[in-house]
């Protein structure tokens, strides 16, 4: 007598459905026992499918800021933006949202629905993104030197377009008031911006922004956006009471060599998390690839 085996999907071979299976069955037909998954392997799926939601949830999220932060940005009289799209920093929180949440969602579809393609596809990419971040990183280790002039380029563009992009304007106010630093290498480089220079026609000309100010606060509690006004004009003396004096690309060097333990520490564990959710997938694979094999 012919046998016939009959195709049933990865979310049947659970032993829930053994009674509404065999009601389905031709009674003239021999059929073998559904494979069944071990508790392990139950387990093992529930967590990745949790492990990539979570995923899938930050991965939205930086892609809901970055789309905030490019259409906060008021554009020009003109309906143009101020800031070309290509050098928006956040155009970064949109890629790796986007990056995230797309991996992380075909990991979860993957799962739910075992997907062999799905979970390819997400283990691919999950092994791509820590191919990447190892290479990266071996690359920082040998080319330090071309890292410090990348830094220096980088915090002199921020320096010339602290007026113009409100996310460097932050960032670059940020650095200077927790590393207690002014300019590049000294207050005196934010002669070389149109709108702090000199011979500018506003009222920041000859000034540095409040940030690099020894106290940036008025009576100790309300912020003084004036405090640096006038200070290029100063002697060296006057100016060093009123502002810091030392530059951001030396202290923002001592920071990131104090921590480089930690910056380690957090690539080392982004790795491992990305490993754990590829260990997972490659298991719900594994046991996909055993149940048809069996069926």
């Amino acid at each position: 007598q012919a046998t016939r085996l009959k195709e049933l999907p990865y979310s049947s071979f659970d032993g829930d459905d053994d009674d509404d299976d065999t009601a389905e069955q031709d009674p003239g037909v021999w059929y073998p026992d559904p494979p069944k998954l071990s508790p392990f392997s139950h387990c093992v799926r529930y967590l990745a499918f949790l492990w990539n939601l979570l995923f899938l949830l930050l991965g939205l999220l930086i892609l809901a800021v970055g789309v905030w932060g490019m259409l906060a940005k008021s554009p020009l009289p003109g309906g143009e933006r101020g800031v070309p799209l290509g050098s928006d920093p956040m155009l970064l929180f949109v890629l790796a949202g986007l990056g995230a949440s797309v991996v992380s969602l075909a990991g979860c579809l993957g799962t739910v629905r075992a997907s062999p393609c799905l979970l390819r596809f997400f283990l691919g990419a999950v092994l791509a993104f820590g191919g990447l971040e190892v290479l990266g990183g071996l690359l920082l280790l040998l080319a330090r030197r071309r890292l410090r002039d990348a830094l220096r380029d980088l915090l002199l563009l921020c320096l010339l377009r602290y007026q113009e992009d409100p996310d460097l304007q932050f960032l670059v106010d940020e650095v200077q008031r927790s590393l207690q630093c002014c300019g590049l290498e000294s207050y005196r480089d934010w002669e070389s911006n149109p709108y702090f220079n000199c011979s500018a026609p506003g009222v920041q000309a000859c000034g540095v922004p409040a940030s690099c100010c020894q106290d940036p606060l008025e009576n100790g509690s309300v912020p003084n956006a004036q405090c640096g006004f006038g200070v290029l004009g100063l002697g060296a003396a006057a100016a060093r009471a009123l502002v810091h004096p030392g530059g951001c690309e030396a202290a923002l060097a001592a920071w990131l060599r104090g921590q480089a333990g930690a910056i380690a520490a957090g690539a080392t564990a982004l790795v491992l998390v990305e490993a754990v959710g590829a260990l997972m997938a490659l298991r719900v694979l594994g046991d996909i690839t055993a149940v048809r094999a069996r069926w």
